[in-house]
C-alpha cells in the first residue's frame, strides 16, 4: 500500500475519478467528507458503486467507516459488506481494543454474508485522540486483520485545542511529531505497514513532494492521498529505486553467501544484521508493488 485515496461516498462522480486515479488503494469515505443528513445514501451509494466496480478495478478497496462512539458504525457495516470491501478504515481509534471491537463485529457481517471469516482487513487511525496517541503499543497482537496503522492531525487539533498542527515554516509542531513519531513506532512493533497522513494543501506539489520523501525515508512505507493528483508522486516516491533494489539485493546475497553471519564486508564496507533486516524489508516492498502493477 503505497498511495491510498480518500474519495467521498456520496458522490458518484468522485467515485468514478477516484477509482481510476491509479491509488493502490481507494478509500471509499463516510466519514468526514460525508454530511450527517446524507449518511444514509451516502451507504447506498457507496455500496451499488463498489459492487459494481469491484471487479473492474486494480485498486483495493477500503471503506472508511464512522467511529465506534457514533452509534452509526453497525449500519455502515451492515451497508457496506455485502459490497465486499477488501478493508474497513476505523478512525478515531482509541486503541488496539477498538480494533478487537471492530474485528468482532467484522466477523458476524461476514458470517451473515457468507463471507470468509477474516477476510476483511483493519486499517485504524491511532492519533486523532489524546487517548489515542498514548495507546500507540496497543496494536501490537491486536487482531489478525490489522494490515497497518496511519495517523491524522486535524481530529487531534480539535481534540486537544491546538490552533494549528504546523509551525509558520510548515513543519509540524512537537504534539503532532510525536503523534506521527507513534505511529512509526506502534506500526513496527505490531509489524505492520506504517501510513503516513494526509497533505491538505494539494496545490503545493513541491512541499507535498518534499513531505513524501521524508516520510520515506522515516519509515513510512505509503502515504494518504486527498486529490487524484497526489496519487502519482506517492507511488513515485514509495516505489524504491533500481539502485536501492540492486544494492538491498547485493546485501542479501553476501549474508546469504558467507552462512548468514553476524557481519559481511561488500566493496570496504561492513554490514551487519540490522542493514540485512532493512535490506530484506525494502526487497519486500519492491516485490509487492510488482505485484500490484
Amino acid at each position: 500500500m503505497r498511495s491510498l485515496l480518500f474519495v467521498p461516498g456520496d458522490s458518484e462522480r468522485k467515485l468514478e475519478k477516484g477509482f481510476g486515479a491509479g491509488a493502490d488503494v481507494v478509500i471509499v469515505d463516510l466519514e468526514d467528507s460525508v454530511a450527517a443528513a446524507n449518511k444514509v445514501a451516502a451507504r447506498a451509494t457507496a455500496a451499488d458503486f463498489i459492487s459494481s466496480q469491484k471487479h473492474r478495478t486494480g485498486s483495493i478497496i477500503y471503506v472508511r467507516v464512522n467511529d465506534l462512539s457514533t452509534a452509526l458504525t453497525n449500519d455502515d457495516l451492515a451497508a457496506l459488506v455485502p459490497a465486499k470491501p477488501d478493508g474497513i478504515m476505523l478512525p478515531k481509534s482509541n486503541s488496539g481494543q477498538d480494533v478487537q471491537q471492530l474485528a468482532a463485529k467484522l466477523r458476524v457481517h461476514e458470517a451473515e454474508n457468507g463471507l470468509p471469516d477474516g477476510g476483511i482487513r483493519i486499517l485504524p487511525i491511532i492519533t486523532e485522540t489524546a487517548a489515542g496517541v498514548l495507546a500507540a503499543a496497543s496494536y501490537a497482537g491486536a487482531s489478525a486483520r490489522l494490515t497497518g496503522l496511519t495517523w491524522g492531525a486535524e481530529d487531534l487539533s480539535a481534540a486537544i485545542g491546538a490552533r494549528s498542527a504546523r509551525d509558520d515554516n510548515g513543519r509540524y509542531t512537537d504534539v503532532f511529531r510525536l503523534a506521527r513519531t507513534m505511529t512509526i513506532l506502534a506500526a513496527g512493533e505490531a509489524e505492520v505497514a506504517a501510513i503516513d497522513t494526509v497533505f491538505p494543501d494539494f496545490r503545493d506539489m513541491a512541499a507535498f513532494e518534499k513531505e513524501c520523501r521524508e516520510a520515506e525515508r522515516d519509515g513510512f512505507t505509503g502515504k494518504m492521498a486527498i486529490h487524484p493528483a497526489q496519487v502519482q508522486v506517492i507511488n513515485a516516491a514509495f516505489t524504491p529505486s533500481t539502485e536501492a533494489i540492486e544494492r538491498s539485493q547485493a546485501i542479501v546475497d553476501a549474508f546469504a553467501a558467507a552462512g548468514n553471519p553476524g557481519v559481511v564486508g561488500i566493496g570496504g564496507k561492513m554490514y551487519d544484521r540490522p542493514h540485512l533486516r532493512l535490506a530484506e524489508r525494502l526487497l519486500a516492498r519492491a516485490k509487492a508493488v510488482k505485484a500490484s502493477a
